[in-house]
């Protein structure tokens, strides 16, 4: 799920530390009900499936879905946990996750939890100080999207497995045509997830620091992970910040204006819908820098640490993160977490190049977070939107934006 802007909800969060449920054993024989969080009304009949297929494997257990779309998502559950009323289950994504961690509104993992069976960059990011919490849900990676009507128009092949940034520079030269008000891509600001954390890792650099105390964006290699964007605004290869502004990079690759656009795997149902884009388009892996690298990011189901229940809050999490529970989520949802299951999901469209996403699992790298992410994440916004918008060198948007969010992060 596109994830960029929506950690701002965050800024200036204060949750109150919680502490865990009854810590007397669970009677096997009580009749508990179980509320859960979700925010995807797409994804309600698969959670509802969820949830009755679980009860019949523990009749004593009903689980209630909780939907709050996500525009509203956050501000219940910060509200819900301030009055002591959390689900007991609820979905976490990667931006908010230290924050509520760090506050112990999240129950960790029972000690022995298996992690080994998704993706460890995945696992990772759901770890703080050492301890795990929730599952993993669901996952995605990145791909460039391409238009192969213009492909055609302009004899330029198709991506290919192991294509470089040259490569993909090569192509956006062709692709452009001025005339006909096409663009080879799309340099965006506003998706992180999809741009700027990925050429960043692609050129060796990186926006944090593994202890989370020091900002990557003064680094030599992360400016040129930037820099890949900024040089294709100057060639004017991409759109400018204003016209991205008034109509999204999506829309315009939807109706034909940019010819390659870096999406993530959520884009597959967008796209198939479309009547425009859905014999046109397919999907290619992103093109290699000094490194092979995609950000990698996932829902995880989390346990609520004032849960009065935790102990079956817990046999419910591990239900979702079952194999039996993903290869369910794999033919109606995302991409299913669960490592082996995601046949079903890449089968679906036996037209488009879908296993893109998979194999680079094999080189992905978290999502970047910290204990306030939403803070630094709205730093970047500020300071990078200078170079995009070609008021500064990227250079010098860079070392105010990396002194800026060192100062960020020394508050956290």
């Amino acid at each position: 799920m596109k994830l960029f802007g929506t950690a701002l909800v965050a800024v200036g969060l204060t949750l109150t530390a919680c502490s865990g449920g009854d810590d007397k054993a669970a009677d096997p024989n009580e009749k508990v009900t179980l509320t859960y969080g979700v925010w995807d009304v797409n994804q309600q009949p698969a959670m509802q499936e969820l949830a009755t297929n679980f009860t019949k494997t523990h009749p004593n257990i009903t689980v209630q879905v909780q939907l709050t779309p996500w525009e509203g998502y956050w501000t219940k559950l910060k509200a819900a946990v301030t009055g002591g009323a959390a689900p007991d289950v609820f979905w976490m994504n990667g931006p908010n996750f230290q924050l509520y961690a760090s506050n112990k509104v999240i129950a960790p993992n029972p000690e022995g939890a298996d992690t080994s069976v998704y993706p460890k960059a995945l696992a990772d990011l759901y770890t703080f100080e050492g301890k795990s919490y929730g599952l993993p849900k669901d996952m995605d990676t990145i791909g460039v999207w391409y238009n192969k009507k213009l492909f055609d128009a302009k004899k330029v092949a198709y991506p290919k497995d192991g294509w470089t940034w040259a490569d993909f520079q090569d192509a956006a030269a062709k692709l452009t045509d001025a005339k006909a008000g096409v663009h080879g891509t799309a340099a965006e600001l506003t998706s992180f997830q999809e741009y700027q954390y990925n050429t960043i890792a692609q050129a060796g650099g990186y926006v944090i620091s593994p202890d989370g105390k020091k900002s990557g964006y003064d680094d030599p290699k992360t400016i040129a992970g930037l820099k890949f964007w900024t040089d294709l605004l100057d060639k004017k290869q991409s759109p400018d910040l204003k016209t991205m502004t008034d109509t999204t990079p999506l829309q315009l690759f939807e109706s034909g204006k940019i010819a390659m656009y870096w999406g993530g795997s959520w884009n597959v149902p967008e796209f198939m819908g479309n009547e425009y884009a859905k014999d046109k388009v397919d999907v290619a892996p992103l093109p290699k820098g000094e490194k092979q690298a995609t950000v990698i990011h996932g829902v995880a189901n989390v346990v609520g640490a004032k849960s009065e229940h935790p102990d079956q809050a817990w046999e419910f999490v591990k239900y979702l993160g079952s194999k039996e529970a993903a290869e369910i989520l794999g033919k109606t949802g995302p991409i299913p977490a669960y490592n082996g299951t995601q046949d079903a999901w890449a089968a679906k469209y036996p037209n488009l190049k879908l296993r893109t996403f998979l194999d680079s699992v094999s080189y992905a790298v978290p999502f970047p977070v910290s204990k306030n992410t939403a803070a630094w994440n709205e730093a970047e916004l500020t300071h990078l939107t200078k170079a995009w918008n070609g008021q500064q060198p990227v250079e010098q948007s860079s070392a105010e934006l990396a002194k800026a969010m060192n100062d960020l992060l020394a508050k956290e």
